[in-house]
């Protein structure tokens, strides 16, 4: 596997990629080494759809250069069936020694090993059902590398099921578990958490803490039970180790442990013990002298994974899951070392006179005693301390999906809250989402976003027990973004879409400190011989009044975009009115339009144009335009009356069709249905079946034309000459008759008989228009028409005006 995954192709592919290459050689039969699988198969083995296969997983096979692919293309030329060939595996065919030269015994062996963890589960015809591997359920979304993850850590465990960690240092907010996942993949550590946890959430492997004599949790151990229970051995945490004894290293030291493409060292010892998981001495890390550590201890049965109420430590305070008013409250454990803790009846444990305690009552006791109910309950009256009644909020989460992930890190500060801080919480949560759906890039990050935030303003403030009223910093300082710049996607000098280190507060440091120097070097120029401390008073007194200045100045920049954005409402809100004005006018013009009665039938509300009439004067445009077009090669141009008899013609067999085309509709339809529809719905179908088929008529007309002018003289010189061009260039001359030239010189003549037959077509249209277009009337000139006005006799009445 880890030869296969170092292959150089599938450096920076996807997760989904390489664990296809690992499925294909798994696949690969032993006496051809070329397999065959639809695109759909392939996508149930990695757990991804088959589109998503086809589209990517199969491009990226294609560029790796590690598997070469043939496929069959299906109805939309997508990847249907695949015939690949995993060349590395090809190309070490016959090789002594190379790890990819597997026998056929291996092949059988990988092939059930992928079976055993990933295979998708199969229906056969004779209703047999074979079930799925340990993840072959696991799909969507990160279902290849949680597959991969998986595969990876079954390699890497012994027969007791336990994986041997990576060395070294590690981030201590992930664990070693997650860094020897992450390592194992090639990811970020916060990756390889998220994939442990998905595991863990599957039951399929646990993180299972060591206890010391003194019932203190130490280091942990990452294991994968099925591979403990395929060797008959089982999986507890319940294991102790004596700090008194010598440590005897059974095991080679992790800090050279193989990361996720190395080669163990030969002089490791092998990983395969005879001794059960309970049995083997801890020292699988080399800081085996740290200091240990309380921790919450974990109850977790036999290969079967810990199974907490609500997803947090400290399992065994009780139904409520409340947290211990201080840290002694542990102390009441069971002295038969027992991992189960005092009920959650009186967190209050016996007075240790070594730690100076005085022996008080538990206000939760007297709670308790007050009210009567279980601690549980979801939602209740309680009267405490004095205080006025008030109602409790719900221990759950709320159900809005975005919501849980985004408020799951305090999930136990939101058992603390009533009712209208429980909504108040959830108002700011919503608001805080809507403002990061406007900053990220996907906003379907969101909600986890969300959740780091407010993981990491837990982390700053010590822990969920240190805080005294959980409203107030939920809304004040969990929820709240805190800038360190003017950048909207800033928080805490970290970028919200990328995680990275705000470049802008980079800018805002070095400015600052630029100007500290400036203002330095300014001191020492107009003021040397200062002492030190007068210096320094000197330099924090003018670093105060630019600060004093900047303020002011961002001050008034504020009031100014103020302003601005104001004036930009006004401009908006006004331009809104103006265009609900215009709407309305339209929306006026287009009703009275509508009122008007057709100019052609009289049809009443037909705005000035009914349908029908509309389409019969279509109809008269597409059949002058057909007849031209046929006079332009069966007719002069030039000549009126040929033109006229070839447009009569084509008038004459276009309103034959059409009247066919109308008969053969009224057979299809029937005159009962015709008569029902009623006569606005026949002269509708009658105009439209014509217009349909003058439309066809027209097509056909100027498809016939320009075939006929491609067979002039001037578009075969055009065809010749281009056919010439073309066998005249320099990568013809050599071989003028080769099939290469013959196609790209016929090509060439066919493009340029129709660009003939178009142009050809165009300009006899146009001269066609122009015969047919009126010639303006030109009025006489007044030399000529002043005798004729004058020779007219004068009436009567213009008589009397003219003598008066």
């Amino acid at each position: 596997m880890r030869t296969l995954l170092d292959a150089e192709g599938l450096d920076g592919a996807s997760d989904a990629v390489r664990l296809a290459v690992l499925v294909l050689a798994s696949r690969t039969p032993a006496e051809v080494g070329v397999v065959k699988i639809r695109t759909s198969e392939l996508g149930r083995w990695i757990g991804m759809s088959a589109s998503y296969t086809a589209s990517d997983v199969v491009s990226g096979l294609r560029r790796s250069g590690v598997v070469s692919v043939e496929t069959e293309e299906g109805e939309y030329r997508e990847d249907i069936g695949l015939e690949c060939r995993v060349l590395p595996l090809w190309a070490a065919q016959g090789m002594v020694g190379h790890p990819l030269n597997l026998s056929k015994k291996e092949y059988a062996t990988l092939q059930r090993l992928f079976e055993a963890v990933m295979a998708p589960g199969w229906k056969h015809r004779d209703g047999s059902v074979t079930p799925a591997g340990l993840i072959g359920t696991r799909t969507g979304r990160g279902a290849a590398t949680d597959r991969l993850a998986l595969l990876l850590l079954v390699l890497e465990a012994r027969e007791s099921g336990r994986v041997r960690q990576c060395g070294g240092t590690v981030d201590t907010k992930r664990g070693r578990a997650a860094v020897t996942v992450a390592r194992l993949l090639g990811c970020s550590a916060s990756a390889g958490e998220r994939v442990l946890e998905r595991l863990e959430a599957r039951e399929l492997v646990l993180r299972v803490r060591l206890r010391t004599a003194s019932k203190m949790a130490h280091r942990t151990r990452l294991m994968v039970p099925a591979v403990a229970a395929a060797h008959g051995r089982t999986v507890t945490d319940d294991v102790q180790e004596d700090c008194a004894e010598d440590l005897e290293p059974d095991f080679s030291d992790p800090d050279v442990t193989a990361g996720p493409s190395e080669v163990l060292e030969a002089a490791a010892e092998s990983q395969v013990s005879g001794m059960s998981v309970t049995d083997e001495p801890d020292v699988a890390d080399p800081d085996v002298a740290a200091a240990l550590h309380t921790d919450h201890p974990h109850l977790v049965t036999p290969v079967v994974p810990l199974q907490l109420s609500g997803g947090f430590s400290g399992e065994g305070r009780g139904a409520d899951g409340s947290r211990p008013g201080r840290a002694c409250v542990r102390e009441d454990q069971a002295v038969d070392g027992e991992s189960a803790v005092a009920g959650s009846e009186s967190p209050v444990v016996e007075v240790d006179p070594l730690r100076g305690e005085k022996p008080k009552e538990s206000p939760v006791d007297e709670q308790e005693q007050v009210g009567g109910t279980a601690a549980g309950a979801s939602a209740r009256l309680t009267v405490v301390g004095g205080r006025k009644t008030q109602q409790q909020g719900q221990q759950e989460l709320p159900a809005d999906l975005d919501l849980r992930v985004a408020l799951t890190p305090v999930s136990w500060l939101w058992t603390k809250l009533n009712r209208w801080q429980q909504d108040r919480v959830v108002k700011a949560t919503k608001a805080e989402l809507a403002q990061l759906r406007q900053v990220l890039e996907w906003a379907g990050q969101a909600p986890s976003v969300l959740a780091v935030r407010l993981t990491f303003r837990l982390e700053e403030t010590g822990g969920e027990a240190l805080i005294a009223r959980p409203f107030g910093w939920i809304t004040h300082r969990g929820l709240v973004r805190r800038p360190s710049c003017s950048d909207v996607r800033c928080d805490d000098g970290v970028r919200l879409d990328t995680g990275a280190d705000c470049g802008n507060c980079a800018n805002v440091l070095h400015s600052r400190r630029a100007w500290r120097v400036w203002v330095a070097a300014e001191v020492d120029r107009e003021l040397p011989g200062l002492e030190t401390d007068a210096w320094y008073r000197e330099t924090e007194a003018r670093m105060r009044r630019h600060a004093e200045a900047e303020a002011a100045d961002f001050v008034a920049r504020q009031a100014e975009a103020r302003e601005r954005a104001a004036e930009r409402a006004a401009a908006r809100a006004e331009a809104e009115a103006q265009a609900a004005i215009e709407r309305e006018r339209a929306a006026a013009e287009a009703a009275v339009r509508q009122a008007v009665a057709c100019e052609d039938c009289g049809r009443e509300r037909s705005a000035g144009l009914c349908e029908p009439c509309d389409h019969r004067r279509q109809v008269e445009v597409l059949i002058g335009e057909a007849g031209r077009l046929a006079a332009t090669w069966s007719a002069a141009p030039t000549d009126p009356v040929a033109v006229a008899a070839v447009a009569a013609e084509v008038r004459t067999a276009i309103e034959a069709a059409i009247a066919a085309e109308w008969a053969q509709f009224q057979q299809i339809t029937g005159p009962a249905d015709l008569e029902a529809a009623g006569p606005d719905a026949v002269e509708d179908a009658a105009a439209h079946n014509a217009m349909l088929t003058a439309e066809s008529a027209f097509a056909e007309y100027r498809h016939e034309a320009l075939v006929m002018l491609g067979r002039s003289e001037d578009a075969q010189a055009e065809a010749r000459k281009a056919y010439a061009t073309e066998l005249a260039k320099p990568w013809h001359r050599a071989m003028p008759d080769s099939d290469d030239a013959q196609r790209a010189a016929t090509e060439a003549a066919v493009k340029a008989q129709t660009r003939t037959a178009e142009h050809l077509l165009a300009v006899r249209l146009e001269q066609l228009h122009t015969q047919a277009r009126p010639e303006p009337v030109r009025p006489a000139p007044w030399s000529q028409r002043l005798p004729e006005l004058a020779a007219r006799p004068l009436d009567t009445d213009v008589t009397k005006a003219a003598i008066t």
